[in-house]
């Protein structure tokens, strides 16, 4: 086990002036806390914290880092409590340990998802105030895969997924490539075994081949070198394992394909030799056209400097040389953590700081994201993602990730130059807006102070940054033109009454009323009625219980012409800002009536193309004379329609319990003889009616395949019932059919 002794030897070598009497207390209250608790590998659980110090003292971190690392899992995971470890190791250590702590508490039936969602949530935040709080979680999670054999198979294949999903992109993005490397290698050994012993044997097979290949490039480089005067050292590297597999999937190719699998590094004193030694590379071999990169006058956002060039070897063999400088290296290697300083009192996110850019968008473009499945898909997205380097017209560098747009280029430099965007320039001349930028480009963006972003731009921009403003933007206007709507209707409904909605507005009974339909505000009223989540009647009618007018007057059965008159600007969406669908799909037959503001004789039908079901997320269509088609929001039907003023938000409204909603399942299993009974059997254990099941058997492949209709009452319930049949021996998939015959 490691020792105290060592982390502060560690520490005191590369920070010599360092206090590491911290790290011995942070020791002893670890080990104090930690005592008795034993880890699945059967280790004492101290052994954790103490590799996550030596981690960070092996990135040369400073003491307080380290101690932070001893100290991670005492509030999750011990009963020391927040105000004794603030105490005892003062604010700053406290916030370390605080910012990697998971939620304690969540909401009574928080999803797995949610809790996942917002501790990420939690530590993008306290990486805002010290950005030492990623180094001390990488640390802990990449120990963690380090012993992840040892726990059941399940959890091993959750835990590696998340660490291939979001750890290992965050080390990347973070420039810690040694860190990033192992985690993804140790993820890819857990949820992919076969494949990655087949690719670690493809590496081995051509690592001896290529071993003599690397020694007289080397020596040619060498003796080049050397002729010019030129100080620098080589290394060699082969292509990490993870790294060729992923290569040889996208881009299907073979490893012999893979131009980068072996790479030397030149590294050198200043930067005018790296540009020296680029041209004598090039005057020893041909060089690949279209595979030099200069990432020293670009650096990548995570930091990363070097210049690359790939050129063909001996026997037409491509290899890739990078080169650079000492420091450079040592940011390649460690990234941030090389780049970080303790200063001032400034460990956090840095206004100012270019190399903290894309954390600060990052971390902006999440906090308004509520859905715990949006927040992870975006966190995913902008996390692992190619980079495009293109320019403003005087010269400013915009880095986007690939496929990036214009409208994703204006959001990039300003949010109100992306909301006023019209139109673009690429190379000077004009493109479209869903246009995807490449390398290089000079992108002018046009705008026009009347303009305002469009929905259909949500169909193809690339960052969740750019899409969560346009939504941001659109959902603000569409309420303020609510809240007109709901103004006109209240108002006109209070002269019904024989009162002004003024005078309405100042009596104290209002607010009980406000109360009662979950309102807190005045202002609330106004877009709720808007919406159609209110009428005015629900408003009115308890104040005034004596003067209701009769139902003919009132407007809730006014026919669609008495509706009052929306602004100008708000016209074309009438439909969608002034009632939201409200009713529920029954007993698997696609259709039932919808309460729609100023059209009682709208009907909803559930699309066949995707079967959507209570539960799901769901968007209407307005159809020409035949009502709203309600899809998933996901359904590729709604893919091209998304721009249009037909798509409107509709929400599902809880029946009586007794609606049911047609599913069809697909399942593969082994072709077993009673593997249809244990179904049935699971599935009658959440009592629901099956309307039909088929089986039949592919011999060849020694699997069969069961169909099986289901009436289900959600998602939730569908949900326990496919995690049922998942559990039945033998079951290899189950896919919910979405489309019905």
């Amino acid at each position: 086990m490691i020792r105290y002794q060592d982390l502060a030897e560690q520490v005191t070598r590369y920070h010599p002036g360092a206090s590491v009497e911290v790290i011995q207390r942070g020791y002893v209250v670890s080990a104090k806390y930690h005592k008795g608790q034993v880890r699945q590998s059967g280790e004492p659980y101290l052994t954790h914290p103490l590799e996550v110090a030596n981690i960070l003292a092996g990135l040369k971190l400073d003491a307080e880092t380290v101690t932070a690392g001893l100290l991670h899992d005492v509030l999750e995971d011990t009963l020391i409590g927040a105000d004794e470890l603030r105490r005892q190791f003062g604010e700053d250590i406290f916030q370390l340990v605080d910012g990697v702590t998971k939620i304690a508490q969540m909401r009574l039936g928080a999803t797995r998802q949610a809790k996942q969602a917002e501790t990420f949530r939690k530590m993008l935040l306290a990486m805002v105030h010290d950005i030492r709080v990623l180094f001390v979680k990488l640390a802990d999670r990449l120990h963690n895969m380090r012993t992840l054999q040892h726990l059941p198979p399940e959890k091993r294949e959750r835990i590696a997924l998340e660490t291939l999903n979001i750890y290992a992109p965050l080390a990347h993005r973070l420039g810690m490539s040694k860190i990033r490397g192992e985690l993804e290698d140790l993820s890819f050994s857990f949820l992919d075994p076969a494949a990655y012993q087949h690719t670690v044997a493809q590496i081995e097979a051509r690592r001896a081949v290529s071993k003599d290949f690397i020694d007289e490039a080397e020596g040619t480089i060498r003796r080049a070198l050397d002729e010019h005067g030129i100080p620098a050292r080589l290394e060699s590297r082969i292509k990490r394992i993870y790294g060729v597999y992923n290569k040889m999937k996208r881009q299907k190719i073979t490893i012999d394909e893979v131009f980068d699998f072996i790479a030397i590094r030149v590294i050198t004193d200043t930067v005018e030799h790296c540009y020296s030694i680029l041209g004598l590379l090039h005057n020893l071999w041909k060089p690949v056209p279209g595979r030099i990169r200069d990432y020293i006058a670009i650096p990548r956002m995570n930091l990363y400097q070097s210049l690359h060039t790939s050129v063909i070897g001996r026997s037409g063999q491509p290899f890739e040389i990078q080169i650079r400088t000492e420091e450079m290296h040592f940011v390649a290697e460690e990234g941030l953590a090389a780049h970080w300083k303790y200063k001032e009192g400034k460990q956090g996110v840095v206004e100012g700081e270019e190399q903290f850019r894309w954390l600060r968008q990052l971390i902006e473009s999440q906090q308004e994201v509520s859905d715990p499945r949006e927040f992870l898909n975006n966190l995913k997205i902008d996390l692992y993602q190619d980079e495009v380097y293109c320019f403003t017209p005087k010269g400013e560098v915009i880095t986007l990730p690939r496929d990036a747009t214009p409208v994703d280029f204006a959001y990039a430099i300003h949010s109100e130059i992306g909301n006023k965007c019209v139109a673009a320039k690429v190379n000077g001349r004009i493109v479209p807006l869903r246009y995807k930028i490449k390398h290089g480009e000079i992108v002018e963006v046009l705008t026009d102070e009347d303009a305002s972003p469009r929905r259909e731009w949500l169909s193809f921009v690339k960052t969740s940054r750019t899409r969560n403003k346009i939504r941001r933007f659109i959902n603000q206007k569409e309420r303020e033109a609510a809240a007109e709507v709901g103004r006109a209707l209240l108002e006109k409904e209070s002269q019904r009454f024989g009162v002004a909605w003024k005078k309405v507005l100042q009596m104290p009974e209002l607010f009980q009323v406000m109360g009662r339909c979950g309102l807190r505000k005045v202002d609330e009223i106004y877009p709720a009625v808007g919406y159609g989540m209110l009428t005015p009647r629900q408003i009115l009618g308890p104040l005034f219980p004596d003067r209701a007018p009769s139902a003919e007057a009132s407007v809730e059965h006014a026919s669609a012409g008495a509706v009052p008159a929306a602004p100008a600007h708000s016209t074309s969406k009438l439909a969608m800002i002034s009632n939201v669908v409200r009713g529920v799909f029954g007993k698997g037959k696609g259709q039932s009536a919808v309460t729609v503001k100023g059209s009682d004789d709208m009907v909803i039908y559930r699309a066949k193309c995707c079967n959507p079901i209570l539960g799901d997320d769901i968007l209407g269509y307005i159809t020409r004379g035949k009502g709203i088609f309600v899809h998933m929001a996901d359904c590729p039907s709604l893919k091209n329609l998304l721009g249009t003023d037909r798509i409107i938000d509709v929400e599902w409204v809880a029946g009586d319990g007794h609606e049911t909603f047609e599913v069809h399942l697909n399942i593969v299993s082994e072709d077993k003889q009673q593997v249809l009974a244990e179904i049935i059997t699971a599935v009658s254990k959440q009592k629901v009616n099956i309307r039909e099941s088929r089986s039949r058997s592919l011999p060849d492949a020694g699997r069969r395949i069961i169909d099986i209709m289901l009436d289900v009452s959600d998602v939730k319930q569908l949900q326990k019932i496919v995690q049922g049949i998942k559990s039945i021996e033998g079951i290899e998939d189950v896919e919910r059919e979405r489309q019905l015959s």
